[in-house]
């Protein structure tokens, strides 16, 4: 027996699966986003809280069961969906920007840059969410999503490194991400940028020290040094 044909205008079992899961991710995506408007109307004078959460919900027009189901994180969730919101943002008013006529310092100024000014668009929010994801028990979910803002804007530069430097590049720039939006929340824009400058500056002269101890062999200057520190050796 053949394999089971169907008739031209008739969808097959995985087709007709493949639009089902369509669909329903865009229905989630669209309810993601309204209820994130919405918290980020109310959480200013809120907070980042379940509260808020379950008030976005019914703002946007969603049951409390239909909240906990799209959002079972609640301030969590809203706060993973405003990182990218922000990285999305930051992407976009990147597209014009042609990486490659750029140093590489000044890619990750202008991408760094971007992104903080993508979550300045909603200034008080932001700040709440800060604060949010500063706890303890958030400590994790801030690093992970600062990861991906770096990672992101990295991708954007054209990194293509997949050895350490992969690594030690994103938890750079995550770093310097933290502390450019933090002073741009606190101090403001002034300020930020000049944090922005200090922080770069201070990157690139680490690569140029790895650099050069590279040239040097690193493991051996190292060895060396501790052997003629510990027992006097000439090595």
């Amino acid at each position: 027996m053949g394999p089971m044909s169907y008739p031209a205008n008739t969808e097959t079992p995985d087709q007709a699966l493949d639009q089902t899961v369509g669909e329903t991710a865009d229905w989630a995506a669209e309810a993601e986003a309204r209820v994130l408007a919405q918290a980020l109307r109310l959480a200013p004078t809120q907070g980042w809280t379940w509260t808020m959460t379950k008030a976005a919900g019914a703002a946007a027009g969603f049951s409390l069961g239909e909240t906990e189901l799209l959002l079972p994180g609640g301030p969590r969730d809203l706060a993973a969906l405003h990182s990218r919101a922000c990285d999305a943002a930051a992407m976009a008013a990147l597209a014009d920007v042609d990486p490659k006529s750029l140093k590489v310092r000044e890619r990750i100024r202008r991408g760094a840059m971007a992104r903080v000014d993508a979550a300045m668009a909603s200034e008080a929010a932001t700040r709440r969410c800060a604060g949010f994801v500063a706890l303890p028990p958030n400590a994790a979910l801030g690093l992970r999503l600062v990861w991906e803002s770096a990672d992101a804007i990295w991708i954007w530069a054209g990194d293509t490194a997949t050895d350490e430097n992969h690594y030690s590049k994103r938890a750079l720039l995550a770093g310097i991400l933290t502390a450019t939006l933090l002073v741009r929340l606190s101090q403001g824009e002034a300020a930020a940028a000049a944090t922005l400058e200090r922080r770069i500056e201070a990157v690139m002269a680490f690569e140029r020290f790895k650099a050069r101890i590279g040239k040097l062999k690193l493991g051996e200057w190292t060895a060396g040094a501790v052997g003629r520190l510990r027992y006097g050796l000439r090595v």
